[in-house]
């Protein structure tokens, strides 16, 4: 098994591609070790000191790790936890965890300004930030305001504001008049 490794804008993640699905659907954040319970690969890669957050996309996994370690020392025990993961045969999800499909629900007068909301995010930034090794939810849209939350490598870059504000705000704004500003949550 040969596991890739890209960087992302994230100088404190890293984006594993070990070249099988990692989820058939949709995405899974485990921003501590604590959250990590429900997946073996998870718990394997928190297992590495250093590790500060792990994310799944359908064919990726993103790595985050705290400001004292450095990747040098910490890659090649992630590239074991990954390759051990998926010599043993479990999936990266235990019992009947099913992933995130990246949207809230959204009812009321709002819903068809909602779904081209989502629609325009599934289609033009989804498939953007997944090459950086994140994904964005949707939360909500109150007034205006679209609320979304970033995970995975786009959480806590450096660059996500101006992601948020300059391109999916613009982009947003050009396609939905009604869309005024693009807010982040946190989960």
């Amino acid at each position: 098994m040969f596991i890739q490794t890209e960087s992302t804008p994230n100088p404190a993640t890293l984006k594993f591609l070990p070249g099988q699905t990692v989820l058939e659907v949709g995405t899974a954040d485990f921003p501590s070790a604590e959250t990590a319970g429900t997946s073996p690969l998870a718990q394997r890669i928190f297992a590495v000191g250093g590790v500060t957050g792990v994310f799944f996309g359908s064919d990726f996994v993103t790595v985050t790790k705290d400001d004292a370690t450095e990747w040098d020392h910490v890659k090649p025990s992630i590239l074991g936890a990954i390759m051990e993961h998926y010599q043993s045969g479990q999936s990266a999800l235990s019992g009947d965890v099913k992933p995130a499909s990246g949207h809230a629900a959204h009812e009321g007068e709002d819903s068809e300004i909602v779904e081209q909301i989502k629609e325009l995010l599934d289609t033009r930034v989804r498939p953007a930030v997944a090459q950086d090794g994140g994904d964005i939810t949707f939360h909500g849209f109150d007034r205006g305001i679209v609320y979304l939350h970033m995970q995975g490598a786009c959480a806590g870059c450096p660059s996500s504001t101006l992601t948020l504000k300059m391109g999916i705000e613009n982009l947003l704004r050009h396609y939905i008049p009604e869309v005024l500003e693009v807010r982040p949550v946190a989960a």
